[in-house]
């Protein structure tokens, strides 16, 4: 029933739950307290809607945010306790003493400081956004930026200036009881007086010289570090902050690109949550500030994703514009029409290619360039399950989508019955459950059924937890978690967190990395990555959430995997382990082997997971898997050769792009230069008085 409440309220735990609970039920017991009348019962209330709207907004609760769409926002809120409080002095027959008008004077004084206050805050907001927000750029000898003002000012201001008003109403609430006004007036001074001096303390911060340059001299400056670095390939994204992780895969590659890279995105929220990269990076919110860009030393374009703000960049004719993608999967957003406005796409192996063909969208051929996946590096082959530990197999499923196909996800039919299966297998193995992010935020029944295989994995875990036939090496976990301890602690301290990191004018003034401690924090990912799994026993079965630990890491621990029709599939083949994918929309197994290339050496599972003991078989018995050679060969398929690497074809794939770039260019400047010979030619040639038009005809004037 708690989880249900829960569920509904959109809250995230039972203590925020009872929160809300307690905020809602104290603005009526706020109402009955002054019209009993009661002052105890008055203050008793009020410190509860009090703490309970403290709680519910430093946890960020959703319902807060809905409060403030049906008209009860915090000010309101704030308003409504005030006036309530004006209904108990009027209760308890002081409406002719002082203290009444001095309450109703410093509310309403207390709200005409709201209104500069406000201003004031969006104005310093404003001012100090960015037109262009950079990394790992030096703005900072080119232009001035200012310090940001103090963390204290400007966040979550307007809770803090209304909570002024908390001294006000103690001194008023006292006053009533001890039926004296002094104190009253003393709490009402204090009020008016802080919120006075919060107004004050942010007027230096809209002048002078804590204003950071306009945005003509940010957009100059940008552009004059593009002339001094010369960047010559750029990774352009545009896309929701969820969807982060498609530049943060090619964050690696770029980093190696024999060019000089640069990382272009168009909103701040990707920019928030990159990851921390060594290559230079540009955001730039507006698309006209985008098209005044320097760019005239560029000459290729990599695209992540196909969206609509493309064609701000698309439109550039010097560059050649390439569709890198971002997974390689038989998913129909892998042969997107959208694909033919780009002067090439890049595809994995000749499975995208042939892709393409059978698509029929408008994709040439030749326009296909097949350069691997650099990402799969860290992928590690299979050696076998090792001596001693059981097999673990991960489960990691794709989201839903957006179009309700129940042939995109396994979590809602085949789900439960995967893990069910999985937990319940003799001899036994372990399970992982590494779900899309994206899983449960189009569809209810998505969500819900996340929530179930949560607790199945949870609660088989606390059973094997308790089983004697697991033992577990205690003295090297507490080892590991103490090394997950230290080395979160110095990460912490190399991405500055848990310190005042400023906003975002200050992150690009200094925002250059330091690349020492970048590669010591690499160092230190891949300890804790190894700290984290001896952290546990090799036989718990685990949820993993979040970015940390990645999905190839679930990989490299992995023996077998099940999933869905996803990129995730077409990784997974990089390592040769066995694996099984689920034909949820259930159209069969040669059907769902002929639509969907990735799965022609897969175990094919129903919505009833009943096959999965093949899958279990090859793991435990590789002598006797017989979709092993069918892997190596869909492997090569798939991504392309070992030999060259991947990421040797790719700078290759990069190198000859550009020099068709230029060889465009050239020919381009070639033919103005000859036009504009052929036209001054013209000009020396007219008969003297003739007035040549831009065609080259004359208009008759000064002719017989």
């Amino acid at each position: 029933m708690i989880s249900t409440a829960i569920r509904v309220a959109r809250v995230g735990s039972a203590a925020e739950l009872a929160a809300a609970i307690l905020m809602v039920a104290g603005f009526p017991a706020l109402m009955l307290a002054a019209l009993v009348p009661s002052v105890p019962a008055f203050a008793a209330a009020a410190a509860v809607t009090y703490l309970a709207d403290h709680y519910l907004h430093r946890k960020g609760s959703y319902l807060i945010n809905r409060l403030g769409k049906v008209r009860a926002g915090l000010s309101i809120r704030f308003l409504i306790r005030q006036l309530l409080l004006v209904l108990l002095l009027a209760r308890l027959s002081l409406a002719d003493n002082l203290i009444y008008y001095g309450a109703i004077a410093c509310f309403i004084a207390f709200y005409g400081l709201q209104a500069p206050h406000g201003a004031l805050v969006q104005l310093i907001r404003n001012r100090r956004r960015m037109p262009v927000a950079t990394r790992n750029v030096d703005l900072a000898s080119r232009i001035r930026i200012p310090d940001a003002p103090p963390r204290g000012l400007l966040h979550r201001s307007a809770e803090k200036m209304l909570h002024l008003d908390l001294v006000a109403v103690v001194g008023i609430l006292v006053a009533a009881q001890v039926k004296s006004a002094l104190v009253g007036f003393i709490g009402i001074g204090i009020t008016v007086a802080l919120a006075t001096l919060y107004v004050l303390a942010l007027v230096p911060y809209v002048r002078g010289r804590k204003i950071p340059p306009n945005a003509e001299k940010v957009l100059a400056a940008v552009d004059d570090w593009l002339g001094e670095y010369k960047p010559e390939t750029v990774l352009y994204f545009s896309g929701s902050k969820d969807s982060a992780y498609q530049v943060n895969m090619w964050l690696d590659t770029m980093e190696k690109l024999e060019s000089k890279p640069l990382i272009i995105l168009r909103e701040r929220a990707i920019l928030n949550n990159l990851a921390p990269t060594t290559v230079p990076v540009i955001c730039v919110p507006g698309g006209v500030h985008l098209m005044n860009l320097d760019l005239s030393t560029v000459r290729v374009a990599l695209y992540a994703a196909n969206v609509g703000k493309n064609i701000h960049l698309l439109r550039v004719p010097t560059i050649k514009h390439v569709f890198i993608g971002h997974g390689d999967s038989d998913k129909l957003a892998s042969v997107n029409p959208y694909s033919k406005v780009y002067d090439e796409v890049w595809t994995a192996g000749r499975a995208g290619r042939d892709r393409y063909a059978i698509a029929d969208v408008g994709v040439r051929d030749d326009d296909i360039v097949e350069v691997g996946r650099p990402q799969l590096a860290p992928i590690q082959t299979w050696q076998g399950v090792p001596e001693g530990r059981i097999p673990t197999v991960l489960y990691a499923p794709t989201w839903e989508g957006w179009d309700g196909n129940p042939g995109n996800t396994s979590v809602v039919l085949a789900g439960e019955n995967i893990v069910k299966q999985l937990v319940q297998a003799d001899p036994p193995v372990r399970v992982l459950y590494k779900p899309h992010p994206f899983t449960g935020n189009v569809s209810k029944e998505a969500g819900a059924a996340h929530k179930r295989i949560t607790a199945l994995v949870q609660k088989a875990a606390a059973e094997r937890a308790i089983n004697t036939r697991f033992v577990a090496d205690t003295a090297d976990q507490a080892q590991a978690k103490a090394e997950l301890e230290r080395i979160e602690a110095r990460l912490a301290q190399l991405s500055g967190s848990g310190g005042d990191r400023g906003d975002e004018a200050v992150a690009t003034r200094d925002g250059l990395i330091d690349v020492a401690r970048h590669e010591e924090a690499a160092r230190l990912r891949a300890e804790w990555n190894d700290a984290y799994w001896r952290s546990f026993p090799s036989w718990e079965h685990r949820v993993i959430t979040g970015a940390e630990p990645r999905l190839y890491d679930c990989f490299n621990v992995s023996d077998a995997m099940v999933s869905d029709i996803s990129s995730v599939v077409s990784d997974f083949i990089a390592s040769g382990k066995p694996y099984a994918v689920t034909d949820s929309a259930e159209v069969g197994v040669e059907e769902f082997k002929r639509n969907n290339t990735a799965v022609r050496a897969a175990v094919i599972l129903s919505n009833s997971a009943s096959e999965l003991g093949e899958l279990l078989g090859a793991v435990r018995a590789p002598e006797a898997d017989q979709l092993a050679e069918d892997r190596k060969e869909l492997k090569q398929y798939l991504l392309g050769p070992d030999e060259p690497t991947s990421l040797e074809q790719f700078n290759t794939a990069v190198a000859n792009l550009a020099v068709k770039a230029e060889t465009r260019n050239v020919g381009q400047q070639a033919r103005d230069v000859a036009a504009l010979a052929e036209t001054e030619a013209e000009l020396a040639n007219a008969v003297p008085g003739q007035r040549v038009s831009s065609a080259g005809d004359t208009d008759g004037v000064g002719t017989g």
